[in-house]
C-alpha cells in the first residue's frame, strides 16, 4: 500500500540507475517496487510498509457492507423486467440495466468509505516528511473536521467516482460488443474467450481510468499540511481539474502506474541546445 502511493506523490529519495531499453540504449531506471520496499523497512522497519492499513481496512469494510445494503434495498429483479428470449451476451439492454445498478452500488459505497481513504492516504504520505500528525483514526477525523470541516473527508471524492463509472460501463461495454460481433458462435472455444473478455477488458479500461484514481488520491492529501502535500512536491491546487491539468502539462498523468520498470523523465538540461 505504502509503496504504490509514494510512488504516486512522486516521493523519490533513492537514485536512479543506468539500464538498457529493448533496443539496447542507455536509459535512467527509477528503482521499482521492491527496491523502494527495502528503502522503507530500512528507514521505518517492516511496520512501516503498513501505515495507513487500518483506515484502509475500515474503509474496504465500509465499502463491502455498504454494497450489500444497496443491492437488499434495490435488487436487480425488482428493476423493469428484460425480456430474456436472448441469450445475456446479445442483450445490450440486459447489459445497461445491470451496469446502471452496479454503478449505484459503486457511487454509493464510494461517498461512504471516502472518509476513511482519505484518512488512510495521509496517514502514508507522513512517511515523507516524517510527520505524526494522523496518528490515528479517531484523532485524524477530529483533526480533519477541525481544520477543513465536513468536505475535509470527501477532497478527491469526484474524480474517484469518475474513474469509478467510465470504468464499468468501459469495461461492460466493451465486453458485451466483443462477445456479440468478435467472438464466432461456431467457434468450440467462444464460451471459454466470452468468460475471460470482461476480466481482460477490466485490465485495459483500468490503465485507461488510472488517471482519476491518481488525481483522486492527490487531492486527498494536497494541501493538509503535510509536506507531501505542499511544494516543491506539488503546488496547492484549487480543484482536482487544477491537478490534472497540471500532471497532464509534466507528462506524469500515468505517475506510479508502472511498479518494475520505471524510467526516469529525462530533464531538459540533458538535451543538447543547437
Amino acid at each position: 500500500l505504502l509503496t504504490g502511493f509514494l510512488l504516486q506523490v512522486g516521493h523519490e529519495p533513492l537514485p536512479p540507475t543506468v539500464g538498457r531499453n529493448v533496443l539496447g540504449r542507455k536509459v535512467l531506471y527509477l528503482p521499482g517496487f521492491f527496491t523502494y520496499a527495502r528503502h522503507i523497512v530500512e528507514v521505518d522497519g517492516k511496520r512501516g510498509l503498513f501505515r495507513g492499513l487500518t483506515p484502509r481496512l475500515i474503509s474496504s469494510t465500509l465499502s463491502t457492507i455498504t454494497r450489500g445494503s444497496v443491492k437488499k434495498a434495490f435488487p436487480l429483479e425488482d428493476m423493469e423486467h428484460v425480456s430474456n428470449k436472448d441469450d445475456v451476451k446479445t442483450s445490450l439492454r440486459k447489459v445497461v440495466k445491470e451496469t446502471s445498478h452496479e454503478m449505484m452500488m459503486q457511487c454509493v459505497s464510494r461517498v461512504v468509505s471516502h472518509p476513511l481513504h482519505v484518512i488512510s492516504m495521509r496517514c502514508m504520505v507522513q512517511f515523507v516528511g516524517r510527520e505524526v500528525k494522523y496518528s490515528g483514526v479517531f484523532s485524524a477525523i477530529g483533526r480533519i473536521f477541525k481544520e477543513e470541516g465536513i468536505l475535509g473527508f470527501f477532497v478527491g471524492l469526484v474524480p474517484h467516482i469518475l474513474g469509478d463509472v467510465i470504468f464499468l460501463w468501459c469495461c461492460n461495454l466493451l465486453a458485451h460488443f466483443i462477445n456479440t460481433y468478435a467472438v464466432d458462435d461456431n467457434f468450440s472455444q467462444a464460451s471459454v474467450i466470452r468468460s475471460y473478455t470482461k476480466f481482460v477488458m477490466g485490465i485495459a479500461v483500468s490503465m485507461l481510468t488510472y488517471p482519476f484514481l491518481l488525481v483522486g488520491d492527490l487531492m486527498a492529501v494536497n494541501n493538509c499540511g503535510l509536506r507531501a502535500g505542499l511544494p516543491p512536491y506539488a503546488p496547492a491546487f484549487t480543484s482536482w481539474i487544477h491537478c490534472w491539468r497540471y500532471l497532464s502539462a509534466q507528462g506524469q498523468l500515468f505517475r506510479g502506474s508502472s511498479l518494475l520498470f520505471r524510467r526516469a523523465p529525462m530533464p531538459a538540461a540533458c538535451f543538447p541546445i543547437d
